[in-house]
């Protein structure tokens, strides 16, 4: 008997044990380079995580400052069905901060941490063991104070020393720790290493607290680690969304996800995510975070379904199996081309929309609907993806600012100049702007017209579908003092998607709903 046949008979023995998913693409994520998502935006991503069947959404971290309080009670008391959690230092300040964020939750979780590696300890705490144990304690203690649901995370603990990690878990699990992570904080391990250390603890631990694994991707290990902590013990994994996260990222939610579905002959284990919403949640986050996907990424990217090659084409058509593992339907996309034109009527568009998901009202789709008709009418044919892209840019900031129309002027030897005419609070406004490109002086124009002087911090276009009539998708970030406001755009004209990306970013400024950071977020 071959070894994945013995693997095949084991695992469908008995029933598939159940894992649940820490979601903490609201915390960990955020920690991206240039990621800044506001209150609203972080709801919005909350929402969608119960609709993909997270069991813990850790909503960010309280102390960082006022704005991400002010999220996570937003999350705490809007969103319903998953426990919502709040990270926190072992500290006072940092715990009461947490509670008062979770206090409105059903079913509210402290998650505190503390560094537990020696030169973590020695060049960070500048604290001996024995004090790390007694702070952690006392944290674990106090949380308990709040709620009854307390993570404990070992910061860097896959280079902590086994045994102190055995000590200063049984203390905390003691006072009432109930969940235990051991985090590859730097993504240093290897699946070998990470399997032995959870098997290792799970044999020196009370049987009820349940275990749970955080990876980075360091070293292109995330996911790997993540599956190995889990057949050494685990049964919580802490994981993101399109897998981004601080540095090279954390393991990525929706590989780790189909790998036990994809493959439940080897991994006998579950989740309880619903699939189908995996493509949506990571086109929403993509689009907020303005981390863009790559297109060879596993699941997600857009070349993960697509066949190029002759043998390979040849092959899907006679049976899709031959070069498919799992459906483009199974996470959420549609292998049926959807095509949508200018004779397309409301109602048609609105079930085109139903069927890929969004759940819109009237007004929604009466907005909506007159976008998709200026962008039939210069596109002609519109995709799926094409609609997605015009859902996902549409924000429900106030439109204090619009665009009527534009003019650009550039050519051999002149500086490009932007004419705009906006629809402002105080009327039409006109303003004539000049700048290096075409963009930068619609940009220009843009602030002239509106009084609001973002500095522009990042830049991204891409096109929505291929061809030369593609969709072109704008997100930009800017900094407005210590505001930080991100906005898309698209539209067939890339320097009309770039002013609508832009004008997003004024108007949420204008709204009071750009993001504000006071507190460096570096955690496990």
């Amino acid at each position: 008997m071959t070894q994945p046949e013995a693997q095949t008979k084991h695992t469908t023995a008995t029933q598939p044990v159940p894992i649940r998913i820490l979601d903490t693409t609201l915390r960990d994520g955020e920690q991206s380079p240039g990621v800044a998502l506001n209150h609203v935006q972080k709801l919005e991503i909350a929402h969608q995580l119960v609709r993909l069947g997270v069991d813990i959404i850790e909503a960010g971290f309280p102390i960082a400052s006022p704005g991400d309080l002010e999220g996570v009670s937003r999350i705490a008391r809007e969103v319903r069905g998953p426990v919502i959690a709040a990270l926190a230092r072992a500290g006072q300040a940092d715990i009461e901060a947490a509670a008062r964020g979770v206090e409105h939750a059903d079913k509210p979780r402290i998650h505190i941490f503390i560094a537990t590696s020696p030169i973590h300890m020695q060049k960070k705490l500048n604290l001996e063991p024995d004090a790390v144990i007694e702070r952690a304690v006392q944290a674990v203690t106090l949380a308990r104070t709040f709620v009854d649901d307390v993570e404990f995370t070992a910061e860097d603990a896959t280079r902590s020393d086994w045994e102190f990690l055995s000590r200063i878990f049984n203390e905390v699990a003691k006072v009432g720790a109930t969940t235990l992570n051991v985090p590859d904080t730097v993504g240093y391990t290897t699946p070998y290493e990470m399997r032995e250390l959870f098997a290792f603890l799970k044999g020196r631990l009370p049987e009820h607290v349940i275990f749970s694994s955080h990876c980075h991707d360091d070293l292109g290990l995330a996911v790997a680690n993540s599956i190995a902590a889990v057949q050494g013990g685990a049964r919580q994994i802490e994981c993101t969304v399109n897998g981004i996260g601080e540095r090279a990222g954390n393991a990525s939610l929706e590989e780790l996800v189909m790998a036990f579905h994809t493959r439940q002959d080897v991994y006998a284990y579950s989740t309880g995510i619903q699939t189908r919403e995996l493509y949506r949640s990571s086109r929403l986050v993509s689009r907020l975070s303005g981390i863009p996907v790559q297109p060879n990424k596993a699941i997600v990217g857009d070349n993960a379904f697509a066949h190029e090659s002759g043998i390979h084409q040849d092959g899907v058509i006679k049976a899709r199996e031959t070069y498919e593992i799992m459906n483009a339907e199974l996470v959420g996309r549609e292998a049926a081309v959807l095509v949508m034109g200018k004779h397309s009527g409301r109602a048609a568009f609105r079930k085109s929309l139903s069927d890929l998901g969004y759940d819109l009202n009237d007004d929604q789709i009466k907005e909506l609907f007159i976008r998709f008709k200026d962008l039939a009418d210069r596109k002609g044919q519109l995709y799926a993806d094409d609609l997605r892209a015009l859902v996902d840019a549409h924000s429900d900031t106030p439109s204090l600012f619009s665009l009527i129309s534009y003019q650009i002027a550039m050519g051999s030897g002149m500086q490009p100049m932007a004419f705009v005419r906006l629809n402002t609070p105080d009327g039409q406004k006109e303003a004539i702007n000049t700048g290096d490109g075409s963009v930068e002086a619609i940009f220009h124009a843009l602030n002239s017209a509106s009084g609001i002087t973002p500095q522009l911090e990042t830049y991204r276009v891409q096109a929505v579908t291929r061809g030369s009539e593609a969709l072109g998708e704008v997100n930009v970030t800017a900094r407005y003092g210590e505001t930080v406001a991100m906005g898309s755009g698209v539209s067939p004209d890339v320097v009309e998607a770039s002013a609508q990306a832009w004008l997003a970013v004024i108007n949420q400024i204008t709204a009071g709903l750009g993001k504000s950071r006071e507190v460096s977020q570096t955690t496990a």
